[in-house]
């Protein structure tokens, strides 16, 4: 599986540190990495001369962006959008200069309490403008489904896919999201989703109260859902985003080492898929 398959991780889950955010990435065996916010700044705000900077580091020590991790879409459906569309040009730029063809995106917080449905051609029109540029600039949108926004429930991200109808237009797949909104997500979301997921996000949570756990210790179906997907031939990343909290059996813990452990927990999944494989084959 790990022949095909890519793994990589948001280097901010690690340090606001780019240097020890590679370094653990390296040590790790990952040679890719999740660009969200470096030294506390988030894509949209870095520098010509932050992103020199970064560039140089990543070159220097042979490493890829696997996608940029922007913050676009992640504003309630009711505020203004043409901000957006300004922080979406820098993003296409940044994936310009990082040679990732994948731009992490959402479809926009609805009020609470309030239909989906009733924002629905918003929502659309919002998602459509987006995705114009994103065809206008070969890259891919990818639609993360955060609780909370249109596209939290597998109906809502099929709804929105299929509106757009683009290849540009993609979904991340995170199962702790999907349990955070009851759902369960190789028994529920996959069979609906399964066609368009471009890219997986790897944290587990459960139903009980949201909490975020290992990978493979929630209610993820996450060995399920990588079984899956290595049956159906995927052949993109999966990428670290551990949400851990430094307490409980964490406590004291760096989230250097929470992603340590998100890592290996990983690892274990995949070689238990692999060994699975050997045995039935």
């Amino acid at each position: 599986m790990t022949n095909l398959i890519k793994v990589t991780g948001f280097g901010d889950e690690i340090s606001p540190d780019l240097t020890e955010q590679l370094n653990v990435l390296e040590a790790e065996g990952m040679k890719h990495i999740e660009l969200r916010s470096v030294w506390g700044k988030n894509v949209v705000e870095l520098t010509e001369q932050d992103i020199k900077t970064i560039k140089k580091e990543l070159d220097t020590k042979g490493f890829q962006v696997s996608a940029i991790g922007s913050p676009i879409g992640k504003i309630s459906i009711l505020d203004d959008f043409s901000h957006q569309l300004n922080d979406l040009d820098k993003v296409i730029k940044l994936a310009e200069i990082f040679d990732t063809a994948y731009i992490r995106v959402f479809s926009f917080f609805i009020p609470k309490k309030e239909d989906h449905f009733t924002y629905r051609e918003e929502v659309i029109n919002r998602t459509k403008a987006m995705v114009k540029k994103a065809e206008e600039n070969d890259v891919i949108l990818l639609h993360e489904n955060e609780k909370g926004i249109y596209g939290d429930s597998p109906e809502c991200c099929l709804d929105l896919l299929t509106a757009i109808s683009s290849p540009n237009f993609r979904a991340v797949f995170d199962m702790a999201n999907f349990v955070q909104c009851g759902v369960k997500p190789y028994t529920e979301a996959y069979p609906l989703l399964q066609p368009y997921i471009e890219y997986v996000h790897i944290k587990d949570a459960r139903f009980l109260d949201g909490k975020v756990l290992l990978p493979g210790q929630g209610d993820g179906e996450m060995e399920a859902v990588l079984t899956q997907l290595k049956e159906d031939g995927y052949q993109g990343f999966l990428s670290i985003e551990h949400h851990l909290a430094a307490e409980d059996e964490f406590s004291g813990y760096s989230q250097k080492q929470l992603f340590q452990q998100a890592s290996r927990a990983l690892n274990r999944l995949l070689t238990n898929i692999h060994q699975n494989k050997e045995v039935s084959s």
